[in-house]
């Protein structure tokens, strides 16, 4: 399927063919209050010491018209976030100590859990996006036969995969702390709130 996806994405971005305009973007983006969470460290997988995980239910609208997939890619890349991916969650657990990650989720539903293997396990289905600080422990237990998520990253950053164990999360703990916040929101802009949940966390940085 990524292979297949890679192709389509490519050919979307070339061709504009079920890939949204700014206009009708925008039209597409649905006001969604911000769900947080804040995770401890659990000795294996460090989290964010400050930042809290973010999910925004039903924040697109994704029309049969058009590519699901193609209109989280536009308005993720429309917001500065890139290296864009089309695929499953892992299930396995894991994290990134060195960037963040923003997961949309373009077809089917998925439980995940967040925070490690102490975490919350949630829902999430097609419109919903996630938003993964660095350092926070993820992974999905199940998804429905047609899942598809797609994931961005800030443009600052450098991608990574740490698994828990206490090789990886020693390091991590002096990285995840100095992974800078994102210029934007990967939803809703400059003006999103993830940037007022984030500044107001951690004012300096």
């Amino acid at each position: 399927m990524t292979l297949v996806e890679d192709i389509k994405s490519k050919v979307e971005r070339l061709t504009g063919y079920q890939r949204p305009s700014q206009d009708q973007l925008a039209k597409l983006v649905r006001p969604s209050r911000p769900i947080t969470h804040r995770f401890r460290d659990d000795g294996f997988v460090p989290n964010h010491p400050r930042w809290p995980f973010v999910l925004y239910r039903n924040a697109l609208s994704l029309p049969r018209s058009l590519d699901p997939a193609a209109v989280w890619d536009a308005l993720f890349e429309s917001n500065r976030w890139g290296d864009m991916w089309r695929g499953e969650i892992y299930d396995y657990l894991h994290y990134h100590s060195r960037i963040h990650e923003v997961l949309g989720i373009a077809r089917g539903s998925a439980t995940v859990r967040i925070g490690g293997r102490k975490g919350r396990t949630l829902t999430v289905k097609a419109g919903d996006a996630l938003i993964i600080p660095a350092g926070t422990g993820h992974q999905a237990l199940t998804a429905s036969p047609a899942f598809m998520a797609v994931g961005a990253y800030p443009l600052r950053g450098t991608y990574d995969e740490c698994a828990p164990t206490q090789e990886d999360y020693a390091k991590a703990r002096k990285t995840v702390p100095r992974v800078p916040r994102p210029k934007t929101d990967p939803v809703f802009g400059p003006r999103g709130e993830l940037l007022k949940l984030w500044e107001r966390a951690n004012p300096k940085r």
